[in-house]
């Protein structure tokens, strides 16, 4: 089994209704249910808007810190679901499902498992 990640890349720019949010939550609770109940769930996190960051870069032997995205852009990680999956066919399956639960695009990436691959 391998773990992949789904991560939600989420416009800012164009926010959301309390009405919108909560048909989307209900959508995608669906989705993790489903996830669950097939065993590919591992993990799922919904994340505050990029404002709420706190950027940590090094600067030769410190660290400098700074407000907001790591990257001036459009798209933000918005949140994310970790599955675990025979292969990328299924995590695609999933990265579907998710995709048309939110109505924003997901990406699909598998974890390191160390083999240097």
């Amino acid at each position: 089994m391998k773990q992949y990640l789904l991560a939600v890349q989420l416009d800012e720019s164009t926010p959301e209704t309390d009405e919108e949010r909560t048909a989307q939550m209900a959508r995608t609770s669906q989705v993790t249910d489903e996830m669950k109940a097939a065993g590919s769930w591992v993990f799922v996190g919904g994340l505050l808007p990029s404002h709420a960051s706190t950027v940590v870069r090094p600067a030769g032997v410190t660290t400098t810190m700074t407000d907001g995205p790591f990257a001036e852009t459009k798209e933000q990680l918005g949140g994310f679901w970790v599955i675990q999956v025979d292969d990328l066919d299924q995590a695609l399956a999933w990265a579907e499902k998710c995709a048309l639960a939110c109505g924003q695009a997901i990406e699909v990436r598998p974890f390191d498992d160390g083999s240097g691959r």
